[in-house]
């Protein structure tokens, strides 16, 4: 049975060649330090209406370990979550936060090396009122997230794997990868330039 750790492995450069713009998020959702490692783990997904944190803070307490918390906010002004929210998350062993906002004590997160992928950084925190469910359908960085679905992160940006596909999409991944490791970059030159001489020889150019 294909888990969500399993895509550790497998570069979002990969996936996102397999699933398509659809299931890339934004330029803006990125690593907030760096190195940082590639992340992989079910979506445990938060809904924070703009200026508000109080369900990404009641999520650290809820979601299983192995998971990556994102979140839905949109919100520039105010931070999500600090330094001590990473420090629980991650002592209880989620991944990773995906954030479409931002957060706080980013130093104390770098020192940590908690992986956070979101839009920036702000010193003013949000307030804890707006409850709302956990585990419901998101949008984080444009993309559709649902509870269960496989998150992958690396310094290249975040790809979400519909958790329907997860089987057919690392299969395909690891063939595509060991493909790729039989090729010599002499081999990937020269059909490279085959390929775009005859897209070129077909659009009429001379030269």
């Amino acid at each position: 049975m294909t888990t969500a750790t399993q895509f550790q492995e497998i570069p979002t450069t990969t996936l996102a060649d397999l699933l398509g713009r659809a299931q890339v998020m934004g330029v803006g959702i990125r690593p907030l330090w760096a190195p940082v490692p590639r992340v992989a783990g079910p979506a445990y997904t938060v809904s924070c209406p703009p200026g508000d944190n109080l369900m990404l803070h009641a999520a650290i307490h809820r979601a299983p370990a192995g998971s990556v918390v994102v979140v839905e906010s949109g919100d520039l002004d105010h931070a999500l979550a600090g330094g001590n929210v990473c420090a629980v998350a991650q002592r209880r062993g989620i991944a990773a936060f995906v954030a479409d906002g931002v957060i706080r004590d980013l130093a104390e997160v770098r020192e940590a090396r908690f992986p956070v992928f979101a839009r920036g950084v702000i010193p003013i925190p949000g307030t804890k009122a707006a409850v709302r469910p956990l585990n419901e359908r998101v949008s984080c960085g444009g993309v559709a997230v649902d509870a269960g679905d496989v998150v992958v992160a690396d310094e290249e940006g975040v790809v979400v794997v519909p958790a329907a596909r997860r089987e057919e999409i690392l299969a395909a991944a690891r063939a595509r990868l060991a493909k790729e490791a039989d090729e010599s970059l002499d081999d990937w030159e020269a059909a490279h330039r085959a390929r775009i001489d005859k897209i070129l020889a077909e659009g009429g150019f001379e030269g």
